[in-house]
């Protein structure tokens, strides 16, 4: 008889836990940022921890704009932050990610995007649309402003015209963007090309390094189903240089 009151006790538990509203920390970073003029809210890296009662955890990178509306945008990678099961579960496939990001016309927006495309990629404060030796048109950011390719990796992964295209027509209908789709593989998010040459090792990766990388991903992301988890939209496919290898 103990052992059954035991297990209800541990179900009524798990159940008001799963009910209960919690506030992300993305919700506070969009309260406490309420002044700051611009910013881009990636996540970093995320983590869980135990089995039978598991700890969930993010960290992220924040790149903001200060009150200079021509200053130059700041960098900050966080501290980790525990996080609900649901709110984990729904960003499975964000890593590397911006899951919110404030544009200059204060609005926010937490439909996820590819690092930097939902202010500053298609802003003409910080950069222009140039036309490539090939005829592609791929966004460049302005001197003064170099750095911001730097933090979003676009060097090596430069942002065409048509991904930015596609991705305001994934935004209008509030659907996140995870970029072409090559090879069966999306250009952006958690087990992307661009997230493991970004940031090869991180926490998420070398947890699950010892076992299938997609299949773990999957299991979670069908978990997610459980809890009122959203699934992911598919891109369509379209070669492209930088993510079609």
């Amino acid at each position: 008889m103990k052992y059954i009151t035991l297990a209800l006790s541990i179900l009524t538990l798990v159940a008001c836990r799963s009910n209960s509203f919690e506030k992300s920390p993305v919700d506070n970073f969009i309260r406490d940022m309420t002044n700051v003029p611009a910013y881009s809210v990636i996540l970093y890296d995320m983590d869980q921890e135990g089995n039978f009662y598991p700890e969930y955890k993010h960290k992220y990178r924040i790149i903001k704009q200060t009150n200079d509306g021509d200053s130059i945008p700041e960098e900050e990678i966080t501290e980790w932050y525990t996080v609900s099961e649901d709110f984990f579960n729904r960003n499975i496939d964000n890593m590397g990610m911006e899951i919110v990001s404030k544009n200059q016309q204060g609005e926010v927006s937490k439909t996820a995007a590819p690092p930097g495309y939902g202010n500053y990629v298609g802003n003409p404060q910080y950069g222009q649309w140039q036309q490539g030796a090939g005829g592609e048109t791929f966004w460049s950011f302005y001197g003064k402003y170099a750095l911001l390719s730097s933090l979003f990796n676009m060097a090596a992964f430069p942002v065409r015209r048509s991904y930015y295209d596609d991705y305001r027509g994934y935004r209008s209908s509030g659907r996140p963007y995870y970029g072409p789709t090559v090879n069966n593989r999306r250009a952006y998010g958690t087990n992307s090309r661009y997230t493991t040459t970004t940031k090869p090792n991180t926490t998420w990766r070398t947890r699950t390094s010892s076992r299938d990388f997609r299949s773990s991903s999957q299991r979670t992301s069908r978990a997610s189903s459980r809890y009122g988890g959203s699934s992911s939209s598919s891109s369509r496919s379209r070669s492209s240089g930088g993510f079609g290898k």
